[in-house]
């Protein structure tokens, strides 16, 4: 076990080392073969080590920061939880990294590409794996600066370099939450190892865990685009489109839920944390799916969809349903990889077209595509027997169960989303493969994706349509495959479940919800009622530029933040320090210029002058020798 835990995180870091280094003076098909022979290694690798899986082990590798009483070991801990997610990783990136060799074939900055890619699973797999805070804290950061050279990788193009430092930016904050609470943990419980501090929530007073607890969400919101920090993810779309994949499905965003799942047992044990936690999902889960709604970016899309899908998650996490937000993280890495994968394809075909008001009619020219993202939008909608269905249903069967007003809205809020989730995505199929073409001569102009591109979609489709097998309702007759494997985790014991009856009536309510949401997509933009709809959205509707815009989250921060900052700058800039310190300074030196000038101006050239001023001089002289012998 320790020799597989070491290579799952030292392949794609060596990986990322040899392209960085060699990649760019070796052919370019040998840079393609490291970058992805590694990741299916560590996929391998995680394989075995959960065929050899029989209990959680600690494994310590070396000493790393030691000083006094503070020690953080390189040390990795594997459990249920991190193994699930390890095997999700290592096999969603390796198809990621594949399907890249196609779509990045043009490009000519391949090595930095795959070697930042490379490292960017390094990361996740190392924040999934660490044992301790400043070790998760590690790869947090290693995720993060990844995200940010990858969303800014044309860099070359303002926008794009823009967006990658607005992700920076703005998932600082935080960071910088993290880091507080980490520090603070330490100086209250003397540790750091995340499964000794998930022991130790008795010993505080609980508002201590309250206000770690919310610092914990604070971070969580940054790296998983909640509320009220969600404004970087859908200007994430700048980078190529299996970054996105990459970055919505298998690692940066889903870190957030992580966090929150692993340090449940600290902070769960808060009443207030948790429903603040279940607020931010669920009011983030709704906020994105309005945007979604209008949107005709195809990438934009998709990613309002994934804030509302991790908002889903984190509603999970706050009504105590670890085991549901955690298959909702398992299921949705496989459909959102499949979306995003699809929609390279399109983009790729249509040369890199993203309006979906220019598509249409795709079916036909892309079926290797159309029937692939048709599995994903099923799940993505909770269209009934899909894995997003069993997922999704079982986060708001967990939400509905806890009961009370506050969850009994939030379970509406809940459906109200899945609603409009089912319409956007319908929205979205309808438009883009379905129909006529938009633009003239569209189809002429669609080119071939390459093979290699379009193979990746099968087995994510696949796993995506079935993937509710991991995790089937008791009313199949046995509690589902997840809930055992996870049973046994601290955090992870369910609490008291509704009956069978109650569990279908709401399934049956949820699917209901998913079907109309497909109704209203198919009544609106298929058939005669296509060509109008299109039009009106083109010309604008009501409320059609806040949800463009996002709510204006963006505006209403430039307002409240931006603006203030620009301001005091610039009175600090042009008030105090061009006015009052280098006016001092060049009013001083004014000065002495003018009091050098009078003696200089003494020296006229003349005698008579000369003269005088030693008269003078003498006299003064002898005058004050004068006084002295008085």
């Amino acid at each position: 076990m320790k020799l597989y835990l070491a290579l799952i995180l030292l392949l794609p870091l060596s990986g990322g080392l040899f392209n960085a280094l060699l990649g760019r003076f070796l052919p370019r098909r040998v840079g393609e073969v490291i970058a992805c022979g590694v990741i299916w290694g560590a996929f391998a690798c995680s394989v075995l080590a959960f065929l050899q899986f029989t209990a959680p082990v600690r494994i310590e590798y070396a000493s790393w920061l030691t000083d006094f009483d503070f020690k953080a070991p390189i040390a990795l801990y594997l459990d249920q939880l991190s193994l699930s997610l390890i095997l999700m990783i290592t096999f969603v990136c390796a198809l990621i990294h594949l399907h890249s060799v196609g779509y990045m074939k043009d490009d000519p900055s391949y090595a930095r590409y795959f070697a930042l890619l490379n490292i960017f699973v390094f990361a996740m797999l190392m924040l999934v794996l660490a044992e301790n805070l400043p070790l998760l804290y590690l790869g947090w950061e290693g995720v993060g600066f990844c995200s940010y050279a990858l969303i800014g990788f044309w860099y070359t193009e303002e926008k794009n370099a823009t967006a990658g430092r607005k992700a920076f930016i703005v998932t600082r904050i935080g960071d910088t939450a993290l880091g507080i609470a980490m520090v603070w943990m330490f100086k209250l419980f003397g540790t750091v190892s995340i499964s000794e501090l998930n022991g130790m929530g008795s010993l505080v007073p609980a508002v201590i865990i309250t206000a770690l607890g919310i610092l914990l969400l604070i971070g969580a919101t940054g790296k998983s685009a909640q509320l009220p920090l969600s404004v970087w993810l859908p200007d994430a779309m700048a980078g190529p489109t299996p970054v996105s994949a990459q970055i919505h499905a298998a690692t940066m965003v889903t870190a957030g839920v992580y966090l929150l799942a692993r340090m449940y047992p600290l902070i769960g044990a808060s009443p207030v944390t948790q429903a603040v936690i279940a607020i931010t999902g669920g009011v983030t889960a709704f906020y994105a799916a309005t945007c979604a709604c209008s949107q005709r970016d195809l990438k934009r899309i998709l990613a309002y969809s994934t804030i509302s899908q991790i908002g889903y998650m984190v509603l999970g996490v706050g009504a105590g349903a670890l085991t549901a937000s955690t298959f909702h993280l398992l299921t949705h890495a496989f459909f959102k990889s499949l979306l995003f994968l699809s929609a390279g394809c399109i983009i790729t075909a249509l040369h890199h077209q993203q309006d979906i008001f220019r598509m249409g009619g795709l079916k036909k020219q892309l079926p290797s595509v159309y029937w692939p993202f048709l599995a994903g939008a099923l799940c993505l909608s909770g269209f009934p027997g899909s894995g997003g269905f069993f997922s999704k249903d079982a986060i708001l069967g967990a939400v509905f169960d806890r009961g009370g007003p506050l969850y009994g809205s939030l379970y509406a809020l809940g459906l109200l989303t899945a609603l409009l989730t089912a319409f956007y995505t319908f929205r979205m199929l309808f438009v883009v493969f379905h129909g006529e073409a938009s633009t003239p001569g569209i189809h002429q102009s669609v080119s071939k994706v390459a093979p290699v591109m379009t193979v990746t979609l099968i087995p994510l489709a696949l796993i995506a349509l079935f993937g509710g097998i991991l995790n089937l309702p008791e009313y199949f007759g046995s509690r589902g495959f997840l809930a055992v494997f996870l049973g046994t985790q601290p955090g992870f014991v369910p609490a008291s479940h509704s009956s069978s009856a109650t569990e279908i009536s709401l399934q049956i309510i949820a699917a209901t919800v998913s079907l109309l949401g497909l109704g209203l997509a198919w009544s609106r933009y298929s058939g005669r009622r296509r060509a109008e709809s299109l039009r009106q959205e083109e010309a604008g509707r009501p409320l059609s530029g806040l949800l463009l815009n996002g709510w204006y989250l963006d505006r209403l921060y430039h307002v409240l933040f931006i603006s203030p900052f620009v301001w005091v700058s610039r009175f600090l800039w042009k008030g105090i320090d061009e006015a009052v310190i280098d006016g001092t300074l060049n009013g001083l030196a004014r000065a002495t210029l003018r009091l050098g000038g009078l003696p200089a101006s003494w020296s006229t050239g003349r005698v008579a002058t000369s003269l005088v001023a030693l008269a003078g001089g003498v006299a003064a002289v002898l005058g004050y020798m004068a006084w002295l012998l008085a």
